[in-house]
């Protein structure tokens, strides 16, 4: 008799089993939100139930404080374990999630009916975690419903949400799921550069001919050539010679690809002396390298970067993911996010190049701050193991169009951009003219409203804000990361594509020259026996910050407002201003 009651109790536990996990897992609160709409976009349609897109899960990072702590350490030219840089394995063990937030997060999809060992991908660390899913399972399990939305101005469609939850236990194991609210595609972020006006540069053959560094033609001021920025940058003299090891990267995206005879051809005009030579293609997540109609983008950034650092070896990473959106295709198209495609890729490598450059950019307040921490923490990752990162700063000044905030009150202020407004990279912003440079107009720049200030940089950006005083109060964040660090040429690059030579201009035409310089630095100083660079930003605000031509004169408009001014020291127009590779060579042996 007294076996009826325990027999009962253990039923009525197996019966309420089930009911409790799912109340667990069905407890939601939400993650991120839009009030509205992000701006240029349009709902269009309901993605197909079926439609499949890869989800990507960041975990929380157990060590995540450990890992910028050493990032800081070993980029600071002051301390005792500068330039000693970690290993993957070492950076992989501190991103590394906690045993708990795993368990938390593969409890959660084996609730889903998720197999957890079937994830289509898992970062080395663990940390971030891909399966592959319907529409109809994300919404059941982020608690949303997805939306076909529509971007006019790039013609790009993308699968999205406008807001999405996690069950409340999940919260404190995870980061960030996407692809959610982050609207932003590649096609409508990419904004740093732009074709001019088709101009005849005259007797080719002059410009292949080097330029004196102690008188930089007046010609230099319109028309950049390779041997204008080596003459501006003092780079002209410098012969590399640690190529075995030193490289650069150039990530590109849009299905964009590097020509190979447009390079050859570039080379014959403006470079005689690196006739013959290459760069090797590294095509990521299905990118494009078909060598038929190349991108402008992707030939300015790998003819400026080769023009520059010349034999260093360079890749061209084309990274895929943004196909058009197909209503009736059963495999992920533009759901994925190929920043995180690259990111991912890059840090799966046992050996990665050591100075980067990238030139695309997003209004920050159109990023999700979950996401854009999560990219930001994936930079950081790249500067601990020893990797410089170039980003431009955006074309247009303080902010573009009507600056009007997306949060429901329509409050017009400054608008940084991201991922230049990361703290663990170096944003390059624009001049133009020689004899002396000056700011040019539409150089990015600003104070995030995401990143608290750093203190690499506080001493710099405190005088420019003295001087400042209250002029342009309440329209941006002076407690924020201020950007950008250094600038460099931003306008008249001369451009082989389809075998003709076009005209560019854009913070894309600085990203990729700045980078040059740097792939020269760490060359010098790996030849020297010691350790790239890495994250440069602490080493650029201290020590080398008398490395650069300071930049006086120049502003950056926009928002309806007259923008930053560039002056004596920091500014947030060119920042520290730009290189003299003879000068930072000297400071950083």
């Amino acid at each position: 008799m007294l076996l009826l009651p325990a027999f009962v109790l253990l039923l009525a536990g197996l019966c309420g089993a089930k009911p409790l996990a799912g109340k667990r897992w069905n407890d939601l609160a939400v993650k991120h939100a839009w009030v509205e709409i992000p701006r240029g976009w349009e709902f269009h349609s309901k993605p197909p139930g079926d439609h499949l897109l890869d989800m990507r899960i960041g975990l929380k990072q157990a060590k995540l404080e450990e890992l910028i702590s050493s990032l800081y350490e070993v980029s600071d030219p002051a301390h005792e374990r500068y330039g000693a840089h970690l290993t993957k394995e070492e950076v992989d063990a501190l991103v590394a999630p906690h045993p708990a937030s795993v368990g938390a997060v593969e409890s959660w999809l084996q609730h889903h009916g998720i197999n957890p060992s079937d994830a289509h991908f898992r970062s080395a660390g663990g940390e971030w975690i891909t399966i592959r899913v319907s529409v109809a399972q994300a919404e059941r399990m982020l608690g949303t419903t997805y939306g076909v939305y529509y971007h006019a101005a790039s013609g790009s469609s993308v699968v999205r949400t406008m807001e999405y939850s996690l069950p409340q236990e999940l919260h404190s194991h995870v980061d960030v799921v996407t692809p959610t609210t982050y609207f932003g595609t590649l096609h409508s972020m990419r904004s740093t550069s732009f074709v001019q006006a088709h101009s005849t540069v005259g007797d080719e053959d002059s410009f292949a001919a080097e330029i004196s560094p102690l008188a930089v033609p007046a010609s230099c001021g319109t028309t950049i050539t390779p041997a204008c920025l080596r003459a501006l940058y003092n780079t002209t003299a410098y012969v590399p010679k640690a190529t075995a090891t030193n490289k650069l990267g150039v990530s590109g995206y849009l299905g964009e690809f590097a020509n190979d005879a447009d390079l050859q051809t570039f080379f014959k005009t403006f470079r005689t002396d690196a006739v013959g030579g290459t760069f090797t293609h590294v095509q990521v997540n299905g990118g494009l390298n078909t060598q038929s109609d190349p991108g402008v983008e992707a030939n300015l950034d790998i003819q400026y970067t080769e023009g520059i650092s010349f034999p260093t070896p360079n890749t061209y990473y084309s990274t895929g993911g943004s196909p058009p959106f197909l209503a009736d295709s059963f495999t992920p198209t533009n759901t994925n996010e190929p920043y995180l495609d690259w990111l991912n890729f890059i840090l799966n490598q046992t050996t990665i190049p050591q100075t980067f450059t990238t030139s695309y950019g997003d209004d920050e307040q159109t990023v999700p701050q979950d996401y854009a921490t999560s990219v930001c923490n994936l930079f950081a990752q790249l500067g601990a193991r020893g990797s410089s990162v170039m980003f431009s700063s955006g074309d247009e000044g303080v902010g573009g169009g009507a600056c009007t905030t997306n949060d429901g009150t329509n409050r017009k202020i400054f608008q940084p951009a991201f991922p230049a407004s990361c703290p663990f990279v170096t944003s390059v912003g624009g001049t133009q003219k020689v004899n002396p440079e000056v700011a040019i107009n539409f150089s990015g720049g600003g104070f995030s409203r995401y990143f608290a200030q750093p203190s690499y940089q506080t001493t710099a950006v405190s005088s420019f804000l003295n001087g400042l005083g209250t002029k342009f109060a309440g329209l941006f964040n002076a407690t924020g990361r201020a950007y950008p660090d250094v600038a460099a040429q931003a306008t008249g690059f001369q451009v082989v594509v389809g075998g003709r030579t076009e005209s560019v201009a854009g913070t894309s035409c600085s990203s990729p020259t700045f980078a040059g310089v740097v792939a020269l630095l760490n060359d010098f100083r790996i030849s020297e026996g010691k350790a790239p660079l890495g994250f440069l930003n602490p080493l650029f605000y201290s020590t080398a910050k008398t490395g650069f031509n300071d930049i006086v004169s120049g502003s950056n408009p926009g928002c309806g407002q007259a923008g930053f001014t560039a002056g004596v020291g920091w500014d947030p127009v060119t920042g520290l201003g730009t290189p003299d590779f003879l000068r930072l060579q000297a400071l950083v042996a």
